[in-house]
């Protein structure tokens, strides 16, 4: 893989990464070293959710729109997000840097462009620069949309223990439900084109709904991080 290659395949993850941090506005910046630690805890992510896809993958669903499904949930959704959140605990929890409700969307997104850059690596390196645009496109904003809602409601776990468990569920089912469904659409929408069904066509619409309206629902979980000061 040159290196040309290569930086096409990591940048769209550093670029992300550089937006949020710069979005910080907290009055003390997280610390550098944690965020790389997140990071690579993001990178170590991916071989965690092969532990749990690979008995999941055993199960031989892959004709169909069915196969789409359990493929998008059960093989990518629910083994990649459960893997990001256990490496997210395992950093954070402890961390006395984590003092505001931004930065748990913060944390989170490192994680998942850890995850995604590598995931990045693996692809574009078999698929060229045509697959690094399309993935900058849709693959790697898309583990950023589903990490905003993890780290959004970890950060509810943490600051309002009464309901810490009730949160933590949905830090796990909110990314799931959202990669599930980005994975399904583009799943389904592939098989389907291939017979040249016209509910692909559909299937693609209702995606690109979809995609605004995580677009929508993301940027309204960090603008309402930005009002709250947990020290009032």
């Amino acid at each position: 893989m040159d290196i040309k290659l290569l930086l096409a395949a990591i940048s769209p993850a550093f670029i992300i990464l550089y937006i949020f941090y710069q979005h910080d506005h907290a009055h003390n910046k997280e610390p550098l070293s944690l965020l790389v630690k997140c990071f690579f805890a993001g990178v170590l992510s991916t071989l965690v959710s092969f532990l749990f896809s690979y008995p999941l993958g055993l199960a031989g669903i892959n004709k169909g729109v069915e196969g789409a499904f359990y493929e998008a949930f059960f093989i990518a959704a629910i083994p990649e997000e459960l893997a990001k959140l256990i490496m997210l605990h395992l950093v954070i929890s402890r961390s006395h840097a984590f003092d505001h409700y931004y930065d748990g969307i913060l944390y989170a997104v490192c994680v998942s462009m850890g995850f995604a850059g590598l995931e990045n690596i693996l692809y574009v390196s078999q698929g060229g620069y045509s697959l690094a645009i399309t993935r900058a496109i849709f693959s790697v904003p898309g583990h950023m949309l589903f990490a905003v809602p993890m780290g959004f409601f970890y950060s509810y776990a943490k600051f309002q223990p009464s309901k810490k468990y009730y949160f933590l569920g949905l830090c796990l089912l909110m990314p799931i439900i959202l990669h599930g469904t980005f994975d399904f659409g583009l799943m389904a929408t592939g098989v389907l084109s291939k017979n040249e069904d016209v509910t692909a066509l559909l299937i693609l619409v209702a995606l690109l709904i979809f995609i605004i309206w995580m677009w929508r629902y993301g940027l309204k979980k960090i603008a309402h991080t930005k009002k709250i000061n947990i020290e009032e």
